[in-house]
């Protein structure tokens, strides 16, 4: 992987996971770090999901593929939030 793939994940992984939390109403116990990893995994994790229901790749902005990221990149906070409040 090259850097500016690097960089481009890190980027996408931060407009995942702020967008994912701002799905999940309420106040989260999540520090940005944590919102950021969750972002870029859920980035990840939404392109094999997409890719493997064949909606990766559209014409135009993948909408689907985006709801996807979005959709993970939600559970995962809420994942941790509610981890973090066990403790």
């Amino acid at each position: 992987m090259e850097i500016s793939g690097i960089i481009s994940a890190i980027v996408i992984g931060i407009v995942i996971g702020v967008l994912g939390r701002l799905v999940v109403p309420g106040r989260q116990r999540i520090g940005v770090l944590w919102t950021i990893l969750v972002g870029i995994v859920a980035a990840l994790l939404g392109s094999a999901l997409a890719a493997g229901l064949d909606v990766a790749d559209t014409d135009g902005v993948d909408w689907i593929e985006w709801l996807i990221q979005i959709g993970l990149a939600a559970l995962g906070v809420v994942a941790l939030d509610r981890t973090k409040a066990r403790r």
